[in-house]
């Protein structure tokens, strides 16, 4: 399989006030060009559009408001694309595809693989996929920030190597390098947990939405899923190749030995949880150390209204998510059957479509197993 790697642009990297910074395009797609030449499958997930937007429409600073935010997005989306298109194609030879997602793409199956064969064909036919936000109609973008976790998405589904993220900022710092010059920058991160969250504080600039919090969210959702992500001074020329050519650069964040499949690697991250069951003891020990499916008899409550077939967290009694997965009950006949034995759930709903609320094969443990049960 082809060594794909997903690079993740700010809008801080490739505009300005005076708007798109099309020399620096140019220096990406030669970066990009070299490490296509070297054998990897690169795709781009490029913020700007709604920057673009901002200085075409002669507007100045933040941009309030969705409606404005997304007339911003369809009128700055063209000059973003065709910035890139004569960059690749007349400067280095490089086919280009734009390709517009919108958040809800993921959490549907059926969609979610369209996308990520189509996206396959693209590297097989040699093009460069170009990937942003369709802000016009989504504004997804806005809430989880600037593509960040756009782009890990991308690179989960995908089953990429690496993902790398170009920010104004040259990596994780033990306090905001802006504010504090004599913040230290953290090289290797083996595990983003709460004291690593921590760290990131405050918003990012004028030109993107997503502060450092985004990009260790993206990158904690990659790493899990065996993806390696390192953030990246992108205002630096040369950056990507000094990454590809093994000299150290900004943070990196080491990938979890195990990778999930695919359909596990979509209940993971690529749906939203719509609830929540709360389990006891006993059936901790059942669904975490055992790989067994979740029964009604250990839901001792539940958050949420969702139907049959959503994704719901499932929760241990001391509040951390165990597990998520593919429900079989809705909210309003979970109420009815928690706490209930599987034999007693035709008695009580006068049908039943599943022994199990959420089969094994449908669920994905998000926790260690808490002791040894050979």
């Amino acid at each position: 399989m082809m060594d794909i790697v997903v690079i993740k642009i700010g809008s801080s990297i490739i505009t300005t006030e005076a708007g798109l910074e099309e020399e620096k395009i140019a220096h990406i797609a030669r970066d990009v060009s070299n490490i296509k030449d070297k054998g990897f499958a690169p795709v781009l997930v490029s913020s700007g559009a709604v920057s673009a937007g901002r200085v075409k429409l002669g507007l100045k600073g933040k941009l309030q408001g969705i409606n404005l935010k997304q007339a911003a997005a369809a009128i700055g989306q063209s000059s973003l694309v065709w910035a890139y298109e004569r960059a690749f194609s007349h400067r280095f030879n490089k086919q280009v595809a734009q390709v517009l997602l919108t958040r809800n793409v993921f959490s549907n199956r059926q969609r979610y693989i369209n996308v990520r064969n189509t996206l396959l064909c693209l590297l097989d036919l040699n093009v460069i996929p170009i990937i942003n936000e369709n802000d016009t109609v989504s504004f997804d973008e806005i809430k989880f920030g600037d593509n960040d976790r756009l782009a890990s998405l991308v690179a989960v589904s995908l089953e990429a190597k690496h993902l790398i993220i170009l920010s104004d900022v040259g990596g994780l710092y033990t306090a905001n390098p802006k504010k504090l010059p004599d913040a230290k920058l953290i090289s290797k991160v083996d595990d983003i947990n709460q004291e690593v969250l921590s760290l990131a504080k405050g918003a990012g600039s004028i030109f993107g939405t997503g502060g450092m919090y985004s990009k260790l969210i993206a990158a904690r959702i990659a790493t899990d899923h065996g993806v390696a992500v390192q953030i990246v001074n992108g205002r630096k020329d040369g950056i990507l190749n000094d990454v590809f050519d093994g000299r150290s650069e900004g943070t990196y964040f080491t990938p979890k030995d195990k990778r999930y499949g695919q359909r596990k690697g979509w209940i993971a991250s690529g749906i939203h949880a719509r609830g929540a069951l709360l389990i006891d003891e006993g059936a901790v020990q059942a669904v975490v150390n055992k790989c067994k499916s979740l029964l009604s008899s250990g839901i001792k409550g539940i958050e949420g209204n969702f139907e049959r077939g959503d994704a719901v967290y499932v929760v241990c009694p001391d509040g951390n998510h165990a597990a998520k997965g593919l429900i079989n009950y809705s909210s309003r006949e979970m109420l009815k059957i928690m706490g209930k034995k599987s034999s007693d759930i035709e008695d009580i709903l006068g049908y039943k479509y599943s022994d199990e609320v959420i089969h094994r094969d449908n669920m994905i443990v998000l926790v260690e197993k808490t002791k040894d049960t050979d």
